[in-house]
C-alpha cells in the first residue's frame, strides 16, 4: 500500500472516528488521539477559538491530561506558533527545536519545550476561524508534504464535525435551561405559598448553572430565601416589576459565569420577579380573607357580649358601658398582636402585658400590680377568649381587690395557667354577674378548661385549660 492509499484511510478512519458522536469533548479527545497515530506523534494538542474573548483555548490533548492542568492555556491569534498558523490561516512546520523559535509561546503548566518538532495547522470552518491543533514529537522530524496535506485535510474535515457538536452542545445547553425556566414556571403557576416558590427558584438557580449558592433578596435587605455557600465569583441580577426593582437574585460560583449563563440568570431572574408579586398577590387575598372572618367574629363577639349586658342586672349604664368598651378593646389587642406578628398564633406575654397596662391606667387607682408571665403560645381564635376572661378577672381585681394585684402566666403539664391574686376581703366562689357570667362561657366553652375561685387572704382566680 502506497503512502497515498495509507494517508487516504488514515484520514476515512478518523473522520469516521469523530463522526460516530456529537459531544464535543469527545469529538475533541478523538481528534487529539487519531491525529497523533495517524502522524505516529508523541503529541497532539486541539485548541478552540473563542470569538468572545479572541483566544484559543486548549481543550483536549494526546500525551498531557488536560485535568492535570490548574489553567487552560490560552492564546490570541498570532501569539506561539500554533497562534501564528491560526492567524495567517496556513500551517507551520518547525523540524527541530522548535522551542526556540522566536514565535515560541511558553505555558508554566504546558511542557511543550520537550519537544523538539512541531506541525500547527489551523482548524478553518467556512474561512472561519474555528481552532487549531499541533502534532510534536520528542525526537527531530522534517513532516513531509504529503503528512502536512494529510493533516490539513483532516482539520478540514474535522472544522465541519467541531462546528455541529458545537450547535448541539448549544442545544442542549438550551434544552436544559428550557427545563430550568419550566420546573420555574411550574412552581410559581402551581405553588399557593411563597417560600416554596421562591425555594424551587434558588434550587433550581444552582442546578442550572452548577452554583455553590444562590439568594433571593428583597428590596428591604432581607434574605428571602439563601441555599448553599458563597463562591470566588458572583452575579447579581435585579428582580424588576413593572419598571420597578423589587429585589436582586444573587447567585455565586468558584468559576466565572459565561455570558449564556448569565442570559439564563437574567430569565430566572424575570420569573423570580413574577412569583414573587404572585405570592404577595395570593398572600394579599388570604390576608384580606381572614382579616375579613376575624372581624366578622370579633362583631360577632361583640354583639353578644352587649345583648348579654343589656340582660343584666346591672343598673348604672356608664358602668356597663366602660365595661363594654374594656371588651372590645381587649379583642381589639388580640387582633393588633396577630397583625403585628403575621402569625395564626399569638404571644400571651405580649397579649397579656398590653391589657394590664391599659387597664391598670384606667382602673388601678394606686394600687400596685406586679406580673409573672412565661412565653406561651395561642391560637388566635383561643386567645380571643382568653383576652376577654382575663379581662374580666383583672378589671374584678382592681375594682374589688386590695392593694396589690399580682398576675401569673405559665404553662405546666401540658396546660396553661392564667391566675390573678389580690390581697382583698375575698371573693364567693359561687358569686355571679355579668363578667363572671362571660368568664364561666368562655372558660367552658372556647377554652375547654376550668375556673377555680378561692378565698384565702384575699382572691385568687387561676383558669386552667389545654396548651
Amino acid at each position: 500500500m502506497d503512502v497515498r492509499e495509507r494517508h487516504l484511510r488514515l484520514l476515512t478512519e478518523t473522520i469516521a472516528a469523530v463522526n460516530s458522536t456529537l459531544d464535543l469533548e469527545e469529538v475533541l479527545a478523538l481528534v487529539a488521539r487519531k491525529v497523533a497515530d495517524v502522524l505516529d506523534a508523541d503529541a497532539c494538542f486541539v485548541y478552540l477559538y473563542d470569538e468572545r474573548s479572541d483566544e484559543l483555548v486548549l481543550r483536549a490533548t494526546h500525551g498531557t491530561k488536560v485535568e492535570e492542568m490548574t489553567r487552560r492555556p490560552r492564546m490570541r491569534p498570532g501569539e506561539g506558533i500554533t497562534g501564528t498558523a491560526a492567524a495567517e490561516l496556513a500551517p507551520i512546520m518547525i523540524a527541530a527545536q522548535a522551542h526556540l523559535d522566536p514565535r515560541f509561546k511558553l505555558f508554566s503548566n504546558l511542557p511543550e519545550e520537550q519537544y523538539e518538532s512541531i506541525l500547527a495547522v489551523p482548524i478553518v470552518a467556512r474561512e472561519r476561524l474555528a481552532g487549531a491543533l499541533n502534532v510534536r514529537t520528542l525526537e527531530p522530524r522534517e513532516f513531509t508534504p504529503d503528512e502536512m496535506e494529510l493533516v490539513v485535510a483532516i482539520a478540514a474535515q474535522v472544522a465541519q464535525t467541531i462546528e455541529h457538536a458545537q450547535l448541539y452542545a448549544q442545544a442542549q445547553r438550551r434544552v436544559a435551561e428550557l427545563e430550568a425556566l419550566a420546573k420555574i414556571s411550574e412552581a410559581v403557576s402551581e405553588s399557593l405559598y411563597l417560600e416554596e416558590s421562591l425555594e424551587a427558584i434558588v434550587k433550581t438557580t444552582m442546578e442550572a448553572v452548577a452554583a455553590t449558592g444562590a439568594a433571593l433578596v428583597l428590596e428591604d435587605g432581607n434574605i428571602a430565601w439563601p441555599e448553599g455557600h458563597p463562591g470566588k465569583h458572583a452575579v447579581r441580577l435585579p428582580l424588576r416589576w413593572k419598571r420597578r426593582q423589587i429585589g436582586e437574585l444573587v447567585c455565586d460560583r468558584d468559576t466565572p459565569f459565561t455570558a449564556d449563563e448569565r442570559a439564563l440568570l437574567s430569565s430566572i431572574a424575570h420569573h423570580a420577579a413574577v412569583a414573587l408579586e404572585h405570592g404577595r398577590a395570593v398572600m394579599r387575598g388570604v390576608l384580606a380573607q381572614e382579616i375579613h372572618h376575624r372581624v366578622k367574629n370579633n362583631l360577632q363577639t361583640v354583639a353578644s357580649l352587649l345583648r348579654l349586658q343589656a340582660h343584666s342586672a346591672d343598673t348604672d349604664p356608664r358602668k356597663a358601658l366602660e365595661d363594654s368598651v374594656n371588651r372590645i378593646l381587649a379583642i381589639a389587642a388580640v387582633h393588633e398582636v396577630l397583625t403585628e406578628q403575621r402569625e395564626e398564633v399569638v404571644d400571651l406575654r405580649d397579649l397579656i402585658d398590653r391589657l394590664r397596662t391599659m387597664l391598670v391606667q384606667s382602673l388601678a387607682g394606686g394600687k400596685q400590680v406586679r406580673a409573672e408571665l412565661e412565653e406561651v403560645s395561642l391560637a388566635g381564635n383561643r386567645a380571643t377568649a382568653l383576652a376577654l376572661v382575663f379581662s374580666e378577672l383583672l378589671q374584678n381585681a382592681l375594682e374589688h381587690g386590695g392593694n396589690v394585684v399580682e398576675i401569673e402566666l405559665a404553662q405546666r403539664n401540658g396546660e396553661v395557667l392564667l391566675a390573678i391574686t389580690d390581697d382583698g376581703t375575698g371573693i364567693d366562689a359561687e358569686a355571679s354577674g355579668t363578667g363572671l357570667s362571660i368568664v364561666r362561657a368562655l372558660v367552658r366553652d372556647e377554652l375547654q378548661g376550668r375556673l377555680d375561685l378561692r378565698s384565702d387572704a384575699g382572691t385568687r382566680a387561676e383558669v386552667a385549660f389545654p396548651a
